[in-house]
This record gives C-alpha cells, structure tokens and sequence, in this order.
C-alpha cells in the first residue's frame, strides 16, 4: 500500500467509524464527537484525493468536511446560547 492509499484509508476510515458510532447509537447524530470525526476524516481523504488528482472525491469530500464543519459551528453556538 502507497502513501496515497495509506492516507485515503486512514480518512476513510475515520469517516466510516463516525457513522458505525452513530447507527449503533453510541455517540449521538448530533454530538461533537461524530462532527469531529467527520471533519477529520473528511479533510484526510480530501488530501487524498488531491494527491491522486481526482476531482470528484476532492469536491465530495471537501464539501462533507464544510458541512461538519459548519454542524459543529452550529451546535457550538446553540451551546452558548443556553
């Protein structure tokens, strides 16, 4: 396995932990931690994906960290607000 792969599926992976964690109900859907995970694991595997120069997973995947992004945003300040 290249560096590419290595990377891809370490982002992969983390992605796909978020949503194993979220179905069996062990973390909850709208909880900091599946919208950590999702960031984190979305931004690897778009690196991945531009070190493999293949635009439609760079979109896909830049496009699901900025959402998690702005869930944990939107969560942060419904926190504050309380």
């Amino acid at each position: 396995m290249n560096y590419n792969d290595t990377i891809g599926t370490l982002g992969v992976g983390i992605i796909l932990l978020a949503y194993f964690l979220n179905v069996f109900a062990l973390i909850p859907k709208e909880g900091k931690v599946y919208f950590l995970l999702n960031i984190l694991g979305a931004g690897i595997a778009c690196y991945a994906s531009i070190l493999i120069h293949f635009m439609p997973f760079i979109i896909l995947e830049a496009v699901w960290c900025v959402v998690s992004l702005a869930g944990l945003l939107k969560l942060s300040r419904v926190a504050i607000s309380n």
